[in-house]
C-alpha cells in the first residue's frame, strides 16, 4: 500500500470518505482544518504526496481568510441586516476556512470609501463592498488589484472596473419589475395620473439602473402615466419623509411611488399622514421588519428583495474559488430577486 497508495487508502486511515480526500487534495472548500489536516497526514504517510507539499497546504489552511465588507452608514435597514449577518454567521463559513468582518464607513462620500479600500486593503486578503460610481473608487479598486487583494461588488456595481466579481440583482430588470407592478396596481389601463421615484443617489449605479428599467416599462406599457422625476433621499427616512410630503402637496393627482433605495418607512410615513396610504400605489425594495410591517398594513404594495444571508454566501465562495485558484464564479448561484407581497411572506 505504501508503494502504490490510492485515494481508498488514505480514507482509510484518516476516518473519512474518499469524496472528503478528493476535496482536500484537490483543494476545494468546505472541509473542516482538522480534517484537511488528518487526511494531509494520511496521504503524507503513505507517500502519496510529497512531505513539502503537505507542509504547504497545511500551512495554508491554517490561516484562515481574511475579509472585510463595507458597509454605508445611515438607516438602510437592509443594509443594517447585512451587517448582522456578517455578526453571527460565522460558524457557517467555518468549514471554508474564513474569517469575515464588518466596516461602516460614510455613506455617499467617494473619498471616504477609496480611503477605506485601501486602508483595509493592507491587513484583509479580500474586500466586499457597495460601490460608488466615481473615479477615485475605481483606482482604489485597480490599486487593491495591483497589490493582489481581489475585489468583489456587492449590491451596486462599479463599472470598468478591476473588481473580480458582482454580487446582486439583476438591478435593471429590478426597475422594469417595479415599473409593471405599478402600472398594474394603479389599475385597468393604467388611469392617467402621476408617478414619482425616489432613490438614494445616482453614485449607485444600481440606483440609476433601475430607474431606467423602470422609466422603460412606464414608457412602453403605461402612457398614461407621466414620471415627475427623481428625488434623492440618501436612503435616509426623515429625507424620504419629506421628499414625499413635497410631492404630495405639489401632485395632487400623484398615483404611485417607487422607492428606488432604502429607507421606505420615512415614505409610508407621509402617505399615512397625508391620508394617501392606501391610495398611492408605493413600491419598494428590501424586506426588512420595517417594510414586512408596512406591507402588512397595507401602506407598502410589494417589496423586491434578495436575500442578504445568500450574497454573503456568494462573496465567501467567490474569494475562496480565488484562494483555491478556481474559477471565480465556480459553485456560485446568480442572485434572484423575490417580489413578496402582503399575502406571500415568508
Amino acid at each position: 500500500m505504501a508503494q502504490h497508495p490510492r485515494i481508498p487508502d488514505i480514507a482509510r486511515l484518516s476516518g473519512v470518505s474518499t469524496a472528503t480526500v478528493d476535496r482536500v487534495l484537490n483543494k476545494r472548500a468546505g472541509v473542516r482544518s482538522a480534517t484537511v489536516q488528518r487526511v494531509m497526514q494520511a496521504a503524507t504517510s503513505l507517500g502519496y504526496l510529497p512531505q513539502a507539499e503537505a507542509h504547504a497546504h497545511a500551512a495554508l489552511q491554517s490561516q484562515p481568510l481574511r475579509l472585510m465588507v463595507l458597509i454605508p452608514e445611515g438607516s438602510n435597514r437592509f443594509l443594517q441586516m447585512l451587517g448582522d449577518v456578517i455578526g453571527y454567521a460565522q460558524d457557517h463559513w467555518a468549514p471554508y476556512n474564513v474569517r469575515c468582518q464588518a466596516a461602516y464607513i460614510e455613506s455617499f462620500n467617494p473619498d471616504a470609501l477609496a480611503q477605506a479600500l485601501l486602508h483595509h486593503g493592507k491587513r484583509c486578503d479580500g474586500i466586499a463592498f457597495m460601490a460608488l460610481e466615481h473615479p477615485v473608487v475605481r483606482e482604489a479598486v485597480a490599486q487593491l488589484a495591483e497589490q493582489g487583494v481581489p475585489t468583489v461588488t456587492l449590491i451596486s456595481d462599479l463599472s470598468n472596473s478591476r473588481r473580480v466579481a458582482y454580487v446582486g440583482l439583476d438591478n435593471r430588470a429590478a426597475g422594469r419589475t417595479a415599473g409593471y407592478l405599478v402600472g398594474r396596481f394603479i389599475g385597468p389601463g393604467a388611469r392617467p395620473g402621476k408617478v414619482a421615484l425616489i432613490a438614494g443617489s445616482r453614485s449607485y449605479s444600481a440606483h440609476e439602473e433601475r430607474e431606467a428599467g423602470f422609466l422603460h416599462v412606464i414608457e412602453e406599457m403605461f402612457p398614461a402615466l407621466q414620471v415627475v422625476g427623481l428625488r434623492e433621499g440618501q436612503d435616509d427616512a426623515q429625507k424620504n419623509y419629506q421628499q414625499t410630503r413635497t410631492l404630495l402637496e405639489q401632485y395632487p393627482d400623484l398615483v404611485g411611488i417607487y422607492n428606488i433605495g432604502g429607507a421606505s418607512d420615512g415614505v409610508a410615513r407621509a402617505l399615512k399622514e397625508c391620508g394617501r396610504d392606501h391610495k398611492v400605489v408605493f413600491i419598494g425594495h428590501g424586506l426588512t421588519p420595517d417594510t414586512r410591517a408596512l406591507l402588512i398594513d397595507g401602506s407598502m404594495d410589494a417589496v423586491i428583495t434578495q436575500s442578504p444571508q445568500t450574497a454573503m454566501m456568494s462573496c465567501v465562495r467567490m474569494f475562496t474559488n480565488l484562494r483555491d485558484k478556481r474559477e471565480v464564479m465556480s459553485g456560485v448561484d446568480a442572485v434572484r430577486s423575490q417580489v413578496i407581497f402582503r399575502e406571500n411572506l415568508p
